[in-house]
């Protein structure tokens, strides 16, 4: 029997980290086995690209190549450990996935959705998750919220214009993939917000 695979993704500011926490505590506590994993990361390999990625030194990055190091990112954690975790049966919580990619490079970089839908074919083959849990707040809100936005991430430093970009680019995910894409008010309080991430992958995958 293959694990679930579950996503988590939302705009910078939105407290999916402290989601992606909560539920690695949960299911550490109630014995339930999971891998926890962040894009780009989760390897030797991928982990180097991530600092590429995110190093303010390299403000000079294209859209294109921006793009290209986030899947080669992926296909390397997708080949070295979600694969085999999976069809060993292990539940996979990822903090971003593909849908990263079609929001930040497709829409807000302007690469446009078919060289994105082809990019992610081409590196994720058949992987796909089971549910993507989309913690849902406008970035001006979020930003708000969190006190601004890091000035030493190349990316959660872009203009609001840029993060506005982003959001409605995860507004036509929601709309492409209703099946899998779940939208959760991320609004209220790190309670509210938990209880209704709890329910939902309660109800839609194996996590009890």
């Amino acid at each position: 029997m293959k694990g679930s695979f579950i996503t988590f993704e939302g705009c910078e500011g939105v407290g999916k980290t402290t989601q992606v926490e909560r539920l690695r505590d949960y299911l550490a506590r109630t014995g339930q086995r999971a891998l926890f994993l962040r894009e780009p990361g989760g390897t030797v390999i991928s982990e180097k690209i991530r600092e590429m990625l995110l190093s303010k030194e390299n403000d000079r990055m294209n859209g294109k190549c921006e793009a290209l190091l986030y899947s080669a990112a992926r296909a390397q954690l997708l080949g070295e450990v979600v694969a085999p975790a999976l069809e060993n049966g292990i539940n996979v919580v990822c903090d971003r996935f593909t849908d990263s990619t079609f929001a930040y490079q497709g829409c807000a970089r302007g690469l446009g959705t078919d060289f994105v839908d082809e990019l992610n074919r081409l590196t994720c083959g058949d992987i796909v998750p089971d549910v993507t849990v989309f913690l849902d707040l406008h970035p001006k809100k979020a930003f708000e919220r969190k006190g601004g936005a890091d000035k030493n991430d190349r990316l959660e430093s872009q203009s609001i214009e840029f993060h506005e970009k982003v959001y409605e680019g995860y507004m036509e995910v929601a709309r492409r993939y209703p099946q899998r894409f779940a939208c959760v008010d991320a609004s209220g309080d790190a309670d509210t917000v938990w209880n209704s991430v709890i329910a939902l992958l309660r109800e839609r995958t194996s996590v009890k």
